[in-house]
Parts: structure tokens; C-alpha cells; sequence
């Protein structure tokens, strides 16, 4: 916990009291609930928090006022909660939106929300797919993260319609990303999106690379987009 702080500090986060003893349940939870279903491989204390909590408050390099405004947030595709609930504690005037496609992850996600508790955030079972045409939840967020193993045109599909123009979506990336970013321009920009910036870092205390790619939303998504389930993946922008 004191190596968790020291690295928080690097990024200029000062946590409560309170607020990390949500990080040591949400830990708990996790490990509780690994067992019964896949959420994690890592199950070393010590990753968990520096792998998973950390690197998950890592948009903070992409949004400065993160903890000033209150963003609505989608977090698409979120497994274990990642990065969302993290988010969420760091950064309790966020307005937080979890959604992934396997309901038993969104089972164990409301058991965390109700366990801590936590306000301001729900977890829905769905697939993006098919919620980025609810009216409900299209062009609505003011950003959109994740954390998803999948390439960066795949994902762009997946996130760009739920960003409102303005907006921005957040796609956390392990470090050496850039091939696979030049290859989405062509994807991002026919979906209303224009890579901003891409932020390359370290974190802090480990020798972990990564890189956040930002992209603001720059007009509306055209109506055609995301194509049905299993068409982004099968046949990428």
C-alpha cells in the first residue's frame, strides 16, 4: 500500500484514508472472486495494485481536471471493473457507466459498487455492438475508456459512437503501439474521431511501458456505425 501511495504521489493523486481502503476491499473482492470466475490473472498483491489500479488512474495524463469536473464516463468492455472502478474511487464526482458483454463479470461488478458502496455508477450487461444505437447511451459520454486486448481500429469502432462531438475516448495501450495506431487513422476519422495525442509513459516504480491514446471526437458517427456483432473484429476499418 505505502509503494501504491509513493507511485500516486509521482502523478500528483493524494488519496483519503477512506479512499484507499476501497482500493484494499475492491482487492479483496477481486481475489474472492477470481476463484469462482476468470476476472484476473494477476493475483500478486503487489501487481494488482500497480498493473491494474494504477495503470487504470492513468487518464489522469490525458485529463488534467479529471477530479474537477463531473464527467460522464463509459468504460466499454470492462471486465474486473478496469478502469473504471478505480476511476470511480479516485475520482468520485465522475459520472461512471461500466459495460461488458459477460453477465456474470457484471454480476460480481455490482456486487463491488453495492459492497463499497459507491454512488454515481452502474454496470450493464451488453454488447457494444448493440448499445452504441440505443439513444439512450450513443453520443451521450463526455469520455470513453478501455482497457480491452483488441486492436485499435476494432476499438474505435466499439467506443467512438458512445462519445459525444467534443469528447474524448481514451484507449489504454501496452507501450510500442505505434504501427498499430498509424493503421486506425483511416478508422478513427471515418468514425468522427482525430488522434490528439498519444501519451507514452512508465509506471511509476516498474519497468511497465504503456501508452495512452487519446482521441477527440470531432463530428457525429455516421448511423451505419458500430456494424453488427462480430463485423468490426472480422472486418476492421
Amino acid at each position: 500500500m505505502n509503494q501504491f501511495v509513493n507511485d500516486l504521489n509521482e502523478w500528483n493523486i493524494v488519496l483519503s484514508k477512506e479512499q484507499l481502503n476501497l482500493f484494499d476491499i475492491y482487492k479483496d473482492l477481486l481475489l474472492e472472486w477470481n476463484e469462482k470466475i476468470n476476472l484476473t490473472a494477476i493475483t500478486d498483491v503487489d501487481e494488482i495494485y500497480k498493473k491494474h489500479f494504477l495503470d487504470s488512474l492513468s487518464l489522469i495524463k490525458c485529463v488534467k481536471d479529471l477530479g474537477d469536473v463531473n464527467y460522464t464516463l463509459l468504460d466499454m468492455g470492462t471486465g474486473a471493473g478496469f478502469p473504471g472502478i478505480p476511476l470511480k474511487i479516485a475520482f468520485p464526482n465522475l459520472k461512471i457507466t461500466l459495460a461488458d458483454s459477460l453477465n456474470k463479470r457484471i454480476d460480481f461488478l455490482n456486487i463491488v459498487i453495492d459492497e463499497l458502496p459507491l454512488a454515481n455508477i452502474c454496470a450493464i450487461h451488453a454488447r457494444a455492438e448493440e448499445l452504441g444505437h440505443d439513444s439512450k447511451y450513443r453520443e451521450n459520454f463526455d469520455i470513453v475508456v478501455s482497457r480491452a486486448v483488441a486492436n485499435l481500429s476494432v476499438l474505435s469502432e466499439y467506443c467512438i459512437p458512445f462519445v459525444k462531438v467534443g469528447g474524448l475516448f481514451v484507449s489504454y495501450k501496452s507501450g510500442n503501439s505505434f504501427e498499430e495506431i498509424i493503421q486506425s487513422k483511416n478508422a478513427v476519422g471515418m468514425l468522427g474521431g482525430k488522434i490528439s495525442e498519444t501519451v507514452d509513459f512508465i509506471l511509476p516504480g516498474s519497468d511497465f511501458s504503456r501508452s495512452n491514446v487519446c482521441i477527440k471526437k470531432i463530428k457525429n458517427t455516421e448511423e451505419r456505425f458500430p456494424r453488427k456483432a462480430g463485423t468490426p473484429t472480422k472486418k476492421p476499418l
